[in-house]
């Protein structure tokens, strides 16, 4: 009984916490569509737009190899492991060793970055090559650097009140980081001789009111002691450092990718990076919403199968988690591909003078090529949270070094062939290749752990490739489908009214997404066929 209860509160924490950071991504996206929107509306498609958007290549990169993006991954079991034997005083001392080497390194980061930018500035973008090119950039640059320090911080101080159970406060900081950039551009805007630095400007305001003050105000009302702790003979900085070493030194194609997209971006015409970059924004929407969702929602629960000992629950959890989570992210495929360009024109276009309609069938088609590779980054994100409840975290780093370094004469290539539509096309392609192979090497190492527990993985049950290849096939016709549908609807709707859009993309959408799940429900895909079962359910109960 006492375990049937305890399940019962995991499961409603879990539970909790899921709809907490759903919530959050959608909204957060919403957010970073409206943040887009206004740099569309007031920077269009331009050289300053472009130089605004490569700005952001040195801060991430700072933030890369201080492993901003694994904090919580790393620092919550060491953390949660020092609260679980109620020794709250240890894990403050392991949260601050930890935050007081993360600030030293960072600052000496930072002010070398600040002192070199305007050489690396070249090194990032070289094909930005004008003397006013690069002072806005190395300004721009500089004015967002700091906004590394807080971010980092701030994830420190998100994923100690994670462990704790904790998750609005961390779950409204993005929101918070957002807002500060639009009030930053709307500022900007009003004052036409700032350009682009409104929005830098919003940048390092948002990083602090949000990811960080945001976290520390939860930390300190849990009583928080940061102390002035640094020794590298701490057991828990070592583990630190052991686990997040392979993300610092290793550059895997899911965060290269966009450094490359911008480098080899630099060398094309004004406004060939601002149609990559606000393709991919509109992309990361339903990436975020189901594979960065499913992921968070997913690993604790992988995680303490993992731990337990259960290791073929895990991976059937996993796969399961992965095959749901992409028969919606294919949906999401097809209506981009098909109706992109009224998606495009109007979030940045309509009633808008910097962002033309030949800007909007730029942009659009390269989303088009953008979203091939949609579903694998979305994957990614589920897949790489498997390796990590197993605390392998060198695995899918290596291999994410490998692709990038082999696929890196790919991008150059296509993008002397074809432009933009090339880096599309090379983008989506070394995801994709990382992810089957990442997939692959996964399976093999949950077989090797159920194996050394006397186990065996069941076939079927877990079964990933042949679902996922059945859906995608179903999306590749209803997307060919949609692209003949759309010709003739565009004869019979061919006008630029709000209207009429509208009615277009709603059109496109049902008719794309509905092909979509017919196609994919005659392909035996039993997700879609448990899906339409549990819905009618639920409308013949209501």
């Amino acid at each position: 009984m006492a375990e049937q209860q305890d399940r019962a509160g995991q499961a409603r924490v879990i539970g909790i916490a899921s709809i907490i950071w759903a919530s959050s991504i959608f909204l957060s996206r919403v957010m970073g569509l409206v943040r887009e929107q206004i740099i569309g509306r007031t920077l269009g498609a331009s050289r300053v737009a472009d130089l605004y958007f490569a700005s952001f290549t040195l801060p991430d990169f700072l933030n890369y190899l201080l492993a901003a993006g694994a904090l919580s991954i790393v620092f919550i079991p060491i953390f949660l492991a020092h609260l679980e034997r109620g020794d709250h005083e240890r894990g403050w001392e392991s949260f601050s060793v930890i935050a007081n080497f993360i600030v030293v390194v960072g600052t000496i980061g930072i002010g070398l970055l600040m002192i070199f930018a305007r050489p690396l500035a070249t090194l990032v973008a070289p094909g930005f090559s004008s003397d006013g090119d690069v002072e806005t950039l190395v300004r721009l640059t500089r004015i967002i650097l700091p906004a590394q320090f807080f971010h980092v911080i701030g994830g420190l101080l998100s994923a100690a009140l994670q462990a704790q159970n904790l998750h609005a406060l961390p779950a409204m900081a993005p929101l918070v980081y957002s807002a500060g950039i639009i009030i930053g551009g709307l500022i900007g805007a009003h004052y036409p001789q700032l350009g682009a630095e409104g929005f830098a400007w919003g940048v390092l305001a948002g990083s602090i009111a949000g990811p960080f003050a945001l976290p520390l105000y939860g930390c300190m009302k849990t009583r928080m002691r940061w102390t002035a702790l640094f020794t590298f003979r701490n057991p828990d900085l070592r583990r630190y450092l052991w686990l997040s070493v392979p993300i610092m030194i290793g550059f895997s194609i899911v965060v290269v990718d966009e450094w490359i997209v911008k480098n080899q971006a630099s060398y094309l015409g004004a406004g060939s990076l601002s149609y990559l970059q606000y393709g991919r924004t509109l992309m990361k929407v339903p990436m975020g919403m189901f594979g960065m969702a499913a992921g968070v929602a997913a690993y604790p629960t992988i995680s303490g199968l993992v731990a337990a000992g259960r290791i073929v629950e895990a991976y059937g959890l996993l796969c399961r988690a992965v095959r749901l989570m992409l028969l919606l992210t294919f949906a999401a495929q097809v209506c981009l591909t098909i109706a992109g360009f009224e998606a495009v024109y109007l979030i940045w276009g309509l009633f808008a003078d910097r962002f033309t309609v030949a800007d909007a069938q730029q942009t659009a088609t390269v989303l088009a090529y953008l979203c091939l590779g949609l579903s694998a980054w979305a994957a990614q994100t589920v897949i790489s949270r498997g390796f990590y409840a197993l605390e392998s975290t060198w695995l899918p780093t290596i291999i994410g070094t490998a692709v990038a370094i082999v696929m890196v004469p790919l991008y150059v290539v296509l993008r002397q062939q074809y432009g933009t539509i090339g880096l599309a096309i090379a983008s989506s392609t070394s995801i994709m290749v990382y992810v089957i192979l990442l997939g692959w090497l996964q399976r093999r190492r949950f077989e090797k752990e159920a194996a050394a527990r006397g186990t065996r993985l069941l076939r079927g049950s877990q079964e990933m490739l042949g679902p996922v290849l059945r859906l995608a096939a179903a999306a590749a016709i209803a997307t060919g489908l949609g692209l003949i549908a759309r010709t003739q609807l565009l004869s019979w709707l061919p006008d630029m009214h709000l209207a009429t859009i509208l009615l277009r993309a709603t059109l496109l959408c049902m008719f794309g997404i509905g092909a979509y799940l017919g196609l994919a429900r005659s392909f035996l895909v039993t997700d879609v066929i448990e899906f339409e079962v549990k819905l009618f359910r639920k409308l013949r109960l209501g």
